[in-house]
């Protein structure tokens, strides 16, 4: 796992596919359902997690996300259940003590917010694919925070090197951050998150740029292995 401390009563980890029970291509910490992948290993895999980072599966929330900016506060529901609907949303936000948050990528950031508040902690999680960063995913995040002073991290994703992407990509990314965040038809997703926390008011981002395209040891990649393959994420909670 990769651990964030900001400052503040804050559990979060970015997971890496190390450390779990599934095997071939969704060795071996796969937190994704959603795949040919053995149901009752991906559960014994998200367990193994919120027990690692001390967060009660029982309580923490998932969420059926659909690249939107749709960002919902956390509420009990539970991670190791098989066939559970969740409700659909690219984010989650809590001030509660102990209630889990998980959001799950294979190549998109994962992305935690952290409210610099000594009386009034509150995180939010965010799934952050191009198309909710160009919608305003960030902004629905910090707003659900209710603005103020934060700090952010950017867990990983699939990095500059190897993301390609097409003019109707990059071509509405020039213009909403600039020329710096697309070379030679390859996208800084990154870096355009870290603008975009920026813009919104954060004090500090920190970044993993680590690329889950270039390290197949550590990640999951949907576009390296061709969509057979396994979801990491991000998990975190206030307290």
């Amino acid at each position: 796992m990769i651990r964030w401390d900001p400052p503040g009563p804050y559990t979060v980890a970015f997971s890496t596919r190390a450390g779990g029970v599934s095997e071939g291509p969704y060795e071996s910490l796969n937190l994704g359902i959603l795949t040919a992948d053995d149901p009752e290993r991906v559960v014994e895999n998200r367990r193994r997690l919120a027990e690692e980072v001390g967060i009660d599966p029982g309580r923490a929330r998932m969420a059926w996300q659909r690249h939107g900016t749709v960002v919902r506060k956390a509420s009990p529901e539970g991670i190791l259940k098989p066939g559970t609907r969740h409700e659909p949303c690219d984010g989650f936000w809590s001030d509660e003590s102990g209630q889990g948050m998980m959001l799950l990528t294979a190549d998109c950031l994962p992305v935690a917010i952290a409210r610099q508040s000594d009386d009034n902690p509150a995180l939010a999680v965010l799934h952050v694919g191009w198309r909710g960063l160009l919608e305003g995913i960030v902004g629905s995040g910090v707003a659900a925070l209710g603005g103020g002073r934060f700090a952010a991290a950017i867990g990983p994703g699939i990095g500059p090197c190897c993301y390609e992407v097409g003019n109707e990509v990059a071509e509405p990314f020039t213009r909403r951050f600039g020329l710096e965040v697309v070379s030679e038809g390859r996208l800084d997703l990154w870096r355009a998150a870290e603008l975009a926390l920026t813009e919104a008011g954060s004090r500090a981002v920190e970044r993993t740029d680590l690329c889950t395209f270039c390290h197949p040891e550590l990640f999951f990649s949907h576009r390296r292995d061709r969509g057979t393959t396994g979801r990491q994420g991000v998990i975190a909670c206030v307290g």
